[in-house]
């Protein structure tokens, strides 16, 4: 449904680096940095798979309040090894590894707050 979302950032290095180690164990890397001058106003970087980045984050005056965003994990190791990574890069912790029965039987999330108090997750749904 959604082809992209992005965010402001306060600290646009500090998030890049937050991001380029916590959605590393999903397979999500790092795939554009782009100037202000291409964009007319912001510095942006874009997180993806292959050659669609899918997740930006730029400079500019973030928005109040937080954001959700969940990301994708094929296996339960992937969601523990983003919140390790998360843990390890600053992150805050807002709900460990663990089954969410509430949601379905499967759902299987960790939730961490970024240096801005985003709330971002990495979820699997598959039963292991």
């Amino acid at each position: 449904m959604l082809d992209h979302v992005g965010i402001s950032v306060s600290d646009y290095e500090r998030s890049k680096a937050f991001y380029s180690k916590v959605l590393a164990p999903l397979g999500i890397e790092l795939l554009f940095e782009v100037s202000s001058k291409e964009t007319g106003d912001k510095r942006a970087t874009g997180f993806g798979k292959g050659t669609q980045a899918q997740f930006w984050i730029s400079t500019g005056k973030p928005i109040k309040g937080a954001v959700h965003f969940a990301f994708t994990a094929k296996t339960r190791e992937g969601v523990r090894a983003f919140y390790d990574a998360a843990m390890k890069a600053g992150g805050s912790d807002n709900g460990a590894p663990g089954l969410r029965p509430h949601y379905h039987e499967n759902y299987f999330g960790a939730f961490v707050l970024d240096p801005d108090g985003h709330n971002i997750e990495a979820v699997c749904h598959l039963a292991e």
